[in-house]
């Protein structure tokens, strides 16, 4: 298995989610990474197109669930039923037992239902009536978030968010790649005809072969230097945690092994950065209504690259 598989996976993504190369190189990368990805946006810019061409392009078992506010944790663990004719109980799986959830409009769910996903995110296992249940590798979980102003949304508590390795925005498309989008074939018609360009086996080679790019002690200088920033500069509320750096080195292991590269550089980290910090940092003074991304942008620029 070459680099050209990667490649393949980007090229047959691209061609549904279109002017997106640089988020659909993240999602990927985040993927690589053994990481979830939260990815907050309006509705109907394309967050669901991109987790099920994700799901067919990587050959995993998908599952979509629709969170709203009436939704249980038995909803998407699953739930016991009695059954009259063995006398006993027999557990019925609900949809987290898939490779890649996309856990749509997660927001939308009260902070119970929410914390259902929070065991299964972190441990990739679920308890349900009294057993703890494995869940299938690799799993994957795409949660998107509709943006904080719109009506019956409920904040992810932090706790929850930084369970995703990354946050990106898709955005609107630039004005070419949306002529494309409406003359071209429905999208939904196009992930149908997709087929897997790796097998799950794979996939998990290719996250064991992320995790063995080199991290050079100047590299690990650089990405203390950028959390040691966050707790002291003045622009930031609460700085960044020792996970988030750990999220940062993994994100930019999977960047390089995109790349080709066996050791991980600067730019690598830099190219990440935004994804991984935007949901963990609180601006402060100025900042302190500024977006993830913007603050994200403060913090690289403010620290020099070694």
């Amino acid at each position: 298995m070459t680099m050209s598989a990667i490649d393949r996976c980007l090229n047959q993504i691209n061609q549904v989610i279109v002017g997106k190369s640089h988020e659909v190189r993240l999602a990927v990368a985040c993927l690589l990474a053994q990481g979830h990805l939260l990815i907050e946006d309006i509705p109907g810019v394309g967050k669901t197109t991109l987790s099920h061409a994700l799901a067919r392009t990587l050959g995993l078992r998908y599952q979509r669930i629709q969170f709203t506010s009436d939704m249980l944790p038995a909803d998407i663990i699953g739930v016991a039923v009695f059954e009259r004719d063995a006398g006993t109980f027999r557990f019925h799986p609900g949809p987290i037992f898939a490779q890649l959830i996309l856990a749509d409009e997660v927001n939308r769910a009260t902070p119970k239902t929410q914390s259902a996903l929070l065991e299964a995110m972190e441990e990739h296992q679920v308890t349900a009536e009294g057993e703890t249940r494995p869940l299938p590798e690799p799993f994957f979980v795409i949660a998107t978030q509709n943006p904080m102003r719109q009506i019956g949304t409920f904040p992810l508590p932090e706790s929850q968010l930084d369970r995703f390795l990354m946050r990106i925005t898709l955005g609107f498309p630039a004005e070419n790649a949306e002529r494309a989008l409406l003359r071209g074939e429905d999208r939904r018609g196009m992930v149908a005809k997709l087929d897997a360009a790796l097998t799950p086996e794979e996939l998990l080679e290719l996250q064991r072969r992320a995790r063995e790019v080199h991290i050079a002690d100047p590299l690990l200088d650089y990405v203390q230097a950028l959390l040691r920033q966050s707790r002291e500069g003045a622009a930031f509320e609460v700085g960044l945690s020792p996970r988030a750096g750990l999220a940062l080195i993994h994100a930019a292991q999977a960047w390089a092994m995109m790349a080709g590269r066996e050791a991980a550089l600067p730019e690598d980290v830099q190219a990440v950065a935004p994804g991984v910090f935007s949901h963990r940092l609180r601006g402060a003074g100025e900042l302190a209504d500024a977006h993830g991304e913007r603050l994200a942008q403060t913090l690289v620029a403010a620290v020099p690259v070694p």
